[in-house]
């Protein structure tokens, strides 16, 4: 039986939610979280996909490079080991 994941745990746990949202809340609000947003607010916008709802995300191949990727595709990415999608793309940076 497979565990049940996280986004399951949190619609059946609203006080579980409400306190997660608090907590993330205060993170976005950190240099380290600001930065992280920016970073991906910049490359969304480079990559003209930010905010017209196309179901995009900027995936990062690199740290300077990004190419759009399916949001559920590109949030499914492992957290630990590999840290970049494949291929080359855009560069975001200078």
């Amino acid at each position: 039986m497979a565990a049940e994941s996280t986004s399951d745990y949190y619609k059946k746990n609203p006080e579980a939610r409400r306190r997660r949202n608090l907590q993330q809340a205060k993170y976005n609000k950190t240099k380290y979280g600001m930065r992280l947003r920016i970073s991906a607010n910049r490359a969304n916008r480079k990559l003209g996909t930010y905010g017209n709802g196309d179901g995009k995300d900027a995936a990062h191949t690199s740290p300077n490079h990004a190419k759009l990727e399916d949001e559920g595709k590109n949030r499914s990415n492992p957290r630990k080991g590999k840290r970049y999608s494949s291929g080359r793309g855009l560069k975001i940076r200078p």
